[in-house]
């Protein structure tokens, strides 16, 4: 009997695509078992490569452009139009115009950084003549609460003297009030659904400068100061809309971007998964799987609250299937992810290095510990299967699938 092996990964932030993750974790399997079927579903939840995969699955466009970057200059970037049938509908992921791998390492302040080359692909689509704009969001370098993008789309941000406020997330502090009557009158006649984590918020102790800001060149001083600024941020955008956005689940997502599009623009916001799996088929390939490799590039207590790995295993256990995650990192509390559905996980890291040092070796890592995996999973099959160990011998933990032991 093959095996049928279902790799359905994330991509490693600032390192691999999910594309080049699944073929790393196929090559691995088939060096242990060259007779399996292996089935890839590299995933998107929003950050990068959301346009690309959504623009595949569809048969759609993609659009090249140069916009503002998240530090202000020039950056390549691209947006799509999805195939098929309906209104015409534009893709494009704010990690293509602000994401932190457009952020140098040395000019990572998220006092400073911007979203205003989102709002320049969203002008754009619009002048393509979209009349629906999905947009995702992940993977995001900034902190500004969609400000930067609501520039570039005429909405002016004033403070208490009438002027111009300037970009990035720190110039939020000095917010007074925002004049809508210059957006780009074409907003009003779009839909735009935004596909973002459902569990990022924007103000609170739970509130996005709060979890993601170190990540994105915070320090502690600087991480408040941006809290108070998206507070303030709130409040005048509650004035400007009567849309409060302090708790709004989603609200958080990119930096707060999710915020802007829905007050500003009046966007929709969905949980990212729900807009992701109406174009790619997870599900059907989970009916054929019998055992599934996941991946993401880091794996800890925020695991659960949205991310590929735990979505994947979510899914899995409908039809009872054991769920291996490969990562890049072991973070904190990593051990609740196995309260949600992942069976097993492991670093793919052999030993101490540098980040640049497993950036640069990913490829090898990821399929020798895929092969490796795939030995110690061969090695449960065999202790299941054999008649002079009793059921009491399994490694602890084992799960059976058809005749073979998942551990």
């Amino acid at each position: 009997m093959k095996l049928n092996v279902l790799i359905a990964p994330s991509g490693f932030k600032e390192s691999l695509g999910a594309d080049e993750v699944t073929d790393c974790i196929a090559a691995g399997v088939l060096r242990v078992l060259p007779e399996a079927r292996i089935m890839k579903a590299p995933l998107v939840d929003g950050g990068e490569g959301f346009t690309k995969a959504l623009v595949a699955a569809t048969g759609g466009t993609l659009h090249d452009i140069v916009v503002t970057g998240p530090v202000g200059e020039p950056v390549q970037s691209h947006f799509g139009f999805l195939g098929g049938k309906g209104p015409k509908t534009a893709v494009l992921e704010m990690a293509a115009a602000a994401g932190l791998r457009l952020v140098p390492r040395e000019c990572r302040d998220p006092l400073i950084t911007t979203t205003f080359g989102v709002g320049e692909l969203i002008k754009a689509a619009l002048d393509a003549g979209a009349e629906r704009v999905l947009i995702g969001c992940g993977d995001s370098g900034t902190n500004d609460g969609g400000a930067g993008m609501a520039q570039a789309l005429g909405i002016r941000l004033l403070d208490n003297a009438g002027k111009e406020i300037g970009r990035g997330g720190g110039a939020l502090d000095r917010l007074a009030r925002i004049d809508l009557s210059g957006r780009d009158p074409r907003i009003a006649h779009v839909h735009i659904d935004v596909a973002c984590n459902w569990h990022n918020v924007l103000c609170g102790p739970n509130g996005v400068a709060r979890v993601f800001g170190p990540q994105k060149g915070a320090s502690p001083q600087t991480v408040e100061r941006l809290a108070a600024a998206l507070d303030r941020y709130a409040g005048v955008l509650k004035d400007a809309t009567g849309i409060d956005v302090r708790g709004m689940p989603g609200g958080g997502a990119s930096g707060g971007l999710g915020a802007g599009l829905c007050a500003l623009l009046g966007a929709r916001l969905h949980s990212r998964y729900e807009i992701v799996m109406q174009y790619l088929e997870l599900d059907s390939l989970l009916a054929q799987a019998d055992v599934v490799f996941t991946a993401e590039g880091a794996i800890d207590f925020q695991t659960p609250r949205g991310k590929i790995p735990a979505e994947v295993a979510r899914r899995a256990k409908k039809y009872g299937l054991p769920v291996i995650t490969l990562a890049g990192t072991i973070g904190k509390n990593a051990c609740v992810n196995l309260e949600c559905g992942i069976d097993a996980y492991t670093s793919i890291v052999e030993g101490p290095c540098t980040l640049a040092e497993a950036i640069e070796n990913a490829p090898r890592l990821l399929e020798e510990t895929a092969e490796y995996v795939m030995r110690m999973v061969l090695i449960g099959a065999r202790l299941e299967s054999a008649p002079r160990l009793p059921q009491a011998f399994l490694p602890r933990g084992a799960v059976v699938v058809g005749q073979r032991a998942m551990v």
